[in-house]
């Protein structure tokens, strides 16, 4: 599965919408101890982002990082979608 075409203003928008949205959930959920529902929140995430962005190697750590119990308070969701459209751009100018 390759890059969805050129990467718009508007499939960026909404990954990093979709990224911020799912690490506030992960947040605000993960005192809870609700685990189930963050795993498919996160697989949801995912899936989304590589329709938004196109496969990309980093989701895959990403969503093992999001399994740890303390690791899932982090932001990885944000800085996976921004690290992600970062090379997609460079890629892109060359």
């Amino acid at each position: 599965m390759g890059v969805p075409g050129p990467l718009s203003r508007g499939r960026v928008a909404a990954a990093l919408a979709v990224a911020i949205a799912a690490d506030a959930f992960s947040f605000v959920i993960g005192p809870f101890g609700i685990t189930f529902a963050d795993e498919v929140v996160d697989l949801a995430v995912m899936g989304i982002e590589t329709w938004l962005l196109g496969f990309h190697v980093l989701f895959l750590p990403t969503f093992l990082l999001e399994v740890l119990p303390i690791a899932d308070a982090l932001p990885s969701w944000t800085a996976c979608a921004i690290a992600v459209v970062a090379i997609r751009q460079r890629q892109a100018r060359k």
